[in-house]
């Protein structure tokens, strides 16, 4: 009420140290998430494995990160926001010492799985302590600052992993996440505030043993037809049971008093545009990450190492872009951020249409930081957008929504862009050459930049978001 009342005396100093908490945990599992992608290789040798097998570690991975962020609100509400994170803390730094000293691939399997558990939960649950300790007209740019290791640890990921692995041993991509994971215990338990566990909270049980099947079964789905096609029939009955759990999902929580996803939020317009747009954008960005380390190992012969130098253009500009986007949010509202955003985003992936193996590390490294601008102005600004659309007292309950969705729509997005270049690559003649190896890498991107015009449209007719109070009937 004092933050609402005089929102000229708010500082950021006073709850920085609660930003920075939260921040230091989303680091901390986002960065173990991408680095996996870079020790594939190394783990196929080191257990003796194939490639099928240790892709498991990171599918199992997702599955479970997809099936427990539904149930990040019930817990944080059950058992208060605080404890929960630093909970989750501690079960993803245990489950990490015992992914590095796994024997076999099932084992390290299993401790993924661990890891997801307790991973899962860190992003919805402090973003929505951070949404709701922030003051209305700061909110911009408070989870703009929020959505910095958003951006950078899917970047710092590859190198971290390639340094890791090239200089130190594979065992250190796990170990890393100790003094990490320490760090952000204590500055969660330091600064994060107490709040009180609703112990008459009723679990939605229903919905519980629905939503983790739905969830994950379209996210195998995704993964699987990344592997074996569409057709495939693992494929098909993944993608069945997701769609029937889903629709039995739907229809349970919107007879729920208390549900355990608060799905009625989308009868808000701008809650719904605002979330679509989101979901373009995530396949548009996350389809394209894939491509740029693809593009600079298997075309321009560079190591995981070299490749993630390569990004760092893309890095800095996307924290310039996140920090100075949110601070036009809070004057100008979405529209303007998004659209100079996203047009950032569009253009460089279409300049990424014309690349090819002899492509000038000058026009690459000018596209992906043109695409890290993108990403900056856009994907926390659009997130902060779409919570600001759902009444504040319903955010833990809306936090889980986004985040199960983007986990969908980054797979997704990774998955047929994936398809569409193995589709490419199968095309080329037998003795085929660098430059047309670089050409189909070039028409790959035209998927990614399809979904970043359809979301350059609906970004033309966003409207300034306006917290509601209301409660949803």
């Amino acid at each position: 009420m004092q933050a609402q009342n005089a929102p000229s005396e708010f500082s950021l100093k006073k709850i920085m140290p609660i930003l920075l908490a939260v921040a230091t945990g989303m680091f901390l599992i986002i960065l173990d998430s991408t680095i996996m992608n870079v020790a594939v290789p190394k783990l196929v040798d080191t257990f003796h494995s194939d490639l099928g097998t240790i892709q498991w570690v990171i599918t199992a991975y997702t599955l479970a990160l997809s099936a427990v962020i539904p149930l990040a609100g019930w817990f944080s509400e059950r058992f208060s926001a605080k404890r929960m994170f630093l909970v989750s803390i501690v079960l993803f730094v245990i489950a990490s010492m015992l992914c590095a000293l796994s024997q076999t691939p099932e084992q390290m399997i299993i401790f993924r799985i661990l890891q997801a558990l307790g991973g899962g939960m860190v992003a919805p649950i402090g973003i929505a302590m951070v949404f709701k300790a922030s003051p209305p007209d700061k909110r911009g740019s408070v989870m703009g600052i929020l959505g910095i290791p958003m951006l950078l640890a899917p970047i710092l990921g590859p190198i971290l992993s390639g340094w890791l692995i090239e200089f130190i041993n594979w065992h250190w991509i796990f170990l890393i996440n100790f003094p990490v994971g320490i760090l952000a215990f204590a500055m969660a338990w330091r600064f994060l505030p107490a709040s009180k566990p609703s112990k008459g909270m009723k679990l939605d049980v229903p919905g519980a043993i629905l939503a983790p099947i739905a969830f994950a079964s379209l996210v195998f789905t995704v993964h699987q037809a990344g592997e074996k096609g569409w057709m495939d029939e693992w494929t098909l009955g993944s993608l069945a049971l997701g769609i029937v759990a889903l629709l039995l999902f739907i229809w349970n929580e919107l007879k729920q008093k208390h549900p355990l996803l608060e799905l009625r939020v989308f009868r808000s317009k701008a809650f719904t545009h605002g979330i679509i747009l989101a979901w373009m954008n995530q396949i548009a960005l996350f389809g394209s990450i894939l491509l740029f380390i693809l593009y600079l190992q298997q075309v321009k012969g560079l190591s995981p190492l070299e490749a993630g130098l390569y990004v760092i253009p893309q890095a800095i500009l996307s924290t310039i872009g996140i920090n100075v986007g949110g601070k036009l949010f809070d004057r100008y509202g979405v529209r303007p951020v998004a659209l100079i955003g996203i047009l950032s985003l569009t253009g460089a992936l279409f300049a990424l249409t014309h690349i090819t193996a002899s492509t000038s590390a000058f026009y690459i490294m000018c596209s992906f930081a043109f695409v890290g601008l993108g990403q900056g102005l856009t994907m926390m600004q659009i997130n902060t957008h779409v919570l600001k659309s759902a009444p504040i007292e319903l955010v833990h309950r809306v936090t889980p929504i986004t985040t199960s969705a983007q986990q969908i729509m980054s797979s997704f997005g990774v998955t047929i862009t994936a398809a569409y270049l193995t589709h490419q690559l199968r095309n080329l003649p037998e003795n085929h050459t660098a430059e047309q190896l670089g050409q189909s890498f070039g028409h790959t991107f035209w998927i990614t930049l399809s979904f970043a015009v359809i979301a350059l449209v609906l970004s033309l007719f966003l409207k300034k978001s306006q917290s509601s109070s209301k409660k949803l009937s």
